[in-house]
């Protein structure tokens, strides 16, 4: 048994006596210390798949169908007090905006503290010690003096580095981390993946990065699922993923990449846009912005089919592979 097994999971939000399905039939693993990267535009459904996992959907959504088992447990089956033991001691979670996460009238350490004792018995120097020696781990200087400073008094990387200390505080087997470097600038964005890298590899802690940047998920994780409009449509080992991309939609994704394109070029993009909820097209939910689309597309949803070490749900692909079948057996 995998540490993570995700198991045909569904999200679905109540609107106006409509149910909306956020999320259909996501399914994968995770093993210790393993890297996953969970990919696509926003609107994908990437964001809900996280919350789904720490089973922290708030009304009017819910987790409609599936399990999330963790070491054997389903998550979503759990009340809200056996998850408080779950979240931040088993998973932690890095959230996009650092100001979010962190308590603006507190001080850093007050914060580490709390969360602490909150999880632990433990003293009040016994837990300053661990939060200094979190905030050394994570590469913050003056440690000692940063846990008597207040938010506003950081820049945005150090705040992420603290962020990341207290994901860290309880020495949890899987970190979540959704779009851990949007609101950084690019040189920081490098220095926080390259320290969450490191700090997962050397503690062993498996690791599910939530991006819509494929470049950087090439560099971090070993496994990726791209997802669009709430569905899986392709996942595999990730060198496979970015080397030599199956689906239409993850080909588009590879395209749009900066370093794609020549200096002074306009950059490639994929036509028109992720649909909502309430529109998802009949038959492949990607098929109105597809450049390959087959009349099929539009009538029947693709199941998944084998490409090398990728899963890969797109009736184009399932065409190819059987008449490559086809023409070996004539051989």
């Amino acid at each position: 048994m995998s540490f993570l097994e995700v198991k045909n999971l569904e999200v679905s939000f109540n609107l106006h006596s409509k149910s909306l399905k956020a999320l259909q039939n996501i399914s994968f693993n995770l093993e210790r210390g393993e890297r996953l990267g969970i990919v696509g535009e926003s609107g994908a459904g990437k964001s809900v798949a996280a919350f789904a996992i720490l089973n922290l959907i708030s009304r009017p959504g819910k987790i409609t169908a599936g399990e999330v088992l963790l070491d054997g447990e389903d998550l979503s089956k759990l009340s809200s007090q056996e998850m408080r033991k779950i979240r931040g001691n088993k998973v932690s979670m890095i959230f996009q905006d650092p100001m979010m996460t962190l308590n603006p009238v507190f001080t850093i350490g007050a914060q580490m503290i709390e969360c602490l004792k909150a999880h632990r018995k433990i003293s009040k120097s016994n837990a300053t010690k661990i939060a200094i020696q979190k905030l050394k781990q994570v590469q913050i200087p003056s440690p000692e003096m940063r846990m008597n400073q207040y938010p506003h008094e950081l820049s945005g990387g150090m705040k992420q580095r603290i962020i990341i200390a207290i994901a860290l505080l309880m020495d949890p087997a899987l970190i979540i981390a959704d779009e851990p470097t949007t609101a950084l600038d690019v040189t920081i964005q490098a220095e926080i993946m390259e320290l969450l890298l490191d700090l997962c590899e050397s503690n062993n802690v498996a690791l599910i990065l939530i991006t819509h940047d494929l470049g950087v998920v090439s560099q971090v994780t070993q496994k990726t699922i791209v997802m669009y409009a709430g569905r899986i449509i392709e996942q595999g080992p990730t060198n496979e993923i970015i080397n030599d991309a199956q689906h239409p939609y993850t080909q588009g994704l590879i395209n749009a990449l900066p370093q794609q394109t020549l200096p002074g070029e306009k950059l490639n993009q994929i036509r028109g846009s992720m649909p909502s909820l309430q529109d998802i097209p009949s038959g492949c939910s990607f098929n109105p912005r597809c450049d390959f689309v087959l009349d099929l597309c539009t009538q029947k949803r693709p199941e998944f089919t084998q490409s090398g070490g990728c899963s890969v749900a797109c009736h184009m692909v399932k065409a190819m592979k059987d008449a490559e079948k086809g023409h070996s057996a004539h051989e």
